[in-house]
Order: C-alpha cells, then sequence, then structure tokens
C-alpha cells in the first residue's frame, strides 16, 4: 500500500481510503441496502490489516449507523486509523434528511458524531454538500472555530465548486475536498484538479467504480434485484441506455486487467489514482473479500499505453450513447 500527503496538512493517507457509506445499511432514503454490522466491522479490521490506515464516513450514513459501527471497529484496534466524517446534512425522528449549514447545527452534529465515533479528536471534518449556498461562510466559521477548540484536527469540503471554495479560504484554509471522480464522472479534471493542485488542497475522491458499475460485477439481472431501498434503481447509469454501455465498459476493463492479473474494479481504481492530485480514493466496502480484492490496486500504476486504450473506450461510449439519445 501506497500513502499521499493529504494537501498542506501532516496527514499520510494510504491511496485507498475505507468508505462506509453502505455500513448504514438499510431502511433510509440514501440506502444501499440491508448490511451486517459483524461483517462490516470485519471488513474494517482486514483493511487495516492491508494497510489502509483511514476511513470515511457521515453523519448522515444510515442516520447515524455507520458512525456508531466504526466506532465499534476501531475501539478494537491496536493502532487507531484516521477518521473523516461529515456535517451538513441532518434528520427528524421520521428519518425525513434536511440541508442545514447553520453554526449551532454545526455544533450540535460534530458533538454526535465525536460521541457515536467514541473518539476525543475527527481528524477530517467535511461539509459534505454546500447547501444552502448562502450558508457555507457560517458552517466554515463555526468548523474553524472547533480547529481552534480541539475537537477536530482538519476541515474540508465535499462537493465543492471552485468558486465555493474560494469563497470561504480566506476565513480558514481548506484542508481537502471530496468530490466524485470515476471514468464515468470526469468534470473535476477541467477546473477543480488544477485549482486544488496550485493551492495546495488534498482531493479525496469518492465512487472510483461507480457505485460498483466498473467492478465487472454488474449485470441486468444483478440490478434487478437490487434491494427495494437501494438508491441505486434510481440511478440513470443503472438504467438503459447507459447501463448496457457501462457493462460493455467494465468487460472492457476486465481484458485490460487480465494482463497484468488484475480485476475490473483494480482497473477502474488506479486510473483514478493515475492522477498525481488525488491523494486517495475512496473504496464503498461491505464486506472482507472486497477490500482483499481492490487493495493491491494501491501499489500498482497504471500502464500509459492502457490510460490511452481507456480514453478510447471512453470515447466511443460517449459516442454510442449520443447515437442512442438522438
Amino acid at each position: 500500500m501506497r500513502y499521499r500527503k493529504l494537501g498542506w496538512t501532516d496527514l499520510e493517507l494510504s491511496v485507498i481510503g475505507f468508505g462506509s457509506w453502505a455500513l448504514g445499511g438499510g431502511g433510509w432514503r440514501y440506502s444501499w441496502g440491508p448490511q451486517d454490522d459483524k461483517e462490516s466491522i470485519e471488513a474494517i479490521h482486514k483493511a487495516v490489516d492491508l494497510g489502509v490506515n483511514w476511513i470515511d464516513t457521515a453523519a448522515v450514513y444510515g442516520l447515524g449507523h455507520s458512525e456508531e459501527v466504526v466506532g465499534q471497529a476501531i475501539r478494537g484496534l491496536a493502532k487507531r486509523p484516521i477518521i473523516a466524517t461529515k456535517c451538513g446534512l441532518v434528520w427528524d425522528e421520521r428519518g425525513n434528511i434536511t440541508n442545514c449549514l447553520k453554526r449551532e447545527s454545526i455544533r450540535r452534529e460534530v458533538e454526535a458524531s465525536l460521541r457515536r465515533l467514541g473518539v476525543d479528536v475527527i481528524d477530517l471534518y467535511q461539509i459534505h454538500w454546500p447547501i444552502p449556498d448562502e450558508d457555507i461562510e457560517e458552517a466554515w466559521e463555526e468548523m474553524s472555530r472547533l480547529v481552534k477548540e480541539g475537537k477536530v484536527r482538519y476541515i474540508g469540503v465535499s462537493n465543492f465548486s471552485v468558486v465555493q471554495m474560494e469563497r470561504i479560504a480566506s476565513i480558514h484554509p481548506i484542508a481537502s475536498l471530496q468530490p466524485p471522480y470515476s471514468m464515468l464522472r470526469r468534470d473535476i479534471e477541467r477546473d477543480i484538479l488544477p485549482y486544488c493542485a496550485e493551492k495546495n488542497i488534498g482531493v479525496i475522491v469518492y465512487s472510483p467504480m461507480q457505485k460498483g458499475l466498473l467492478t465487472g460485477k454488474v449485470t441486468k439481472e444483478w440490478v434487478a434485484s437490487l434491494p427495494s431501498d437501494d438508491h441505486r434503481r434510481n440511478d440513470p447509469m443503472f438504467q438503459e441506455p447507459e447501463l448496457t454501455l457501462n457493462i460493455e465498459l467494465a468487460e472492457k476493463l476486465r481484458d485490460i486487467g487480465a494482463k497484468y492479473g488484475k480485476t475490473p474494479a483494480q482497473v477502474a481504481v488506479a486510473w483514478v489514482l493515475r492522477r498525481k492530485e488525488v491523494t486517495s480514493a475512496i473504496v464503498g466496502i461491505r464486506r472482507p473479500s472486497q477490500i482483499e480484492e481492490i487493495a493491491p490496486a494501491g501499489d500498482w500504476d497504471l500502464p500509459e499505453e492502457e490510460v490511452v486504450r481507456i480514453e478510447e473506450f471512453l470515447k466511443e461510449r460517449e459516442e454510442k450513447l449520443r447515437n442512442l439519445q438522438r
């Protein structure tokens, strides 16, 4: 496993980060379906054994449950992993989720996260979404106070634009940005990655395998069998006309990987890590076998000739999609 420095901070992150969204379990708006807590804890312990040194979670995942599971898992470890969590999404007693970036809410959220995680300090605390936009300065000011009080070490943002980062940068330095990035979502290459490189802001990308689409394990039958509360059922990438094209792309990644003894998922993760601006790729994990498969991507460089081939595959996919949508 390789490690990269997170921007200007003193955090050294494994290039594979443990994503715990699915660990929140079922029964909430953005669920991945039912999840076994024992298997979740075993997966975290396996990840640590394989060199993964940081976990990304959020208060809203499972309406607090993911943080609780992470807290249980890290209590059994000799050395605590770096913990990153997020704020800005809150819920009521009925499970209705809303965005809130008011300072009083941020304060309540961090206290609740510290309690659920069972830690005295959060290593990286992030605004989950810049919504409502007019309140991002207020939230960032409160988060900077949390740093001064020692409740969090560093603060970062998720899903922010360059303009939004510019607005808050003078209040407190931005440690990191967490954007989506995969072969199927490349918009950050245009201006966000160059900006973060210029400002020495760490970049920890999520969904490098596009919610499983690039693992080579997705079929039309598999999608049809997803639990009713799995949010991917409503994702256009899991529906036609995109689904067939995405499955075809994953098969092409399988062909590439076969030459090097790698899986499509490992190829997909190595592809995002090819960018020097990317500190780490968050991979969503539900069971030990998944992190066992993905971890080797943290110590493998995708050959340049394969990067070029993938670029050709992606252009072909876009052209086919345009023709289907006419």
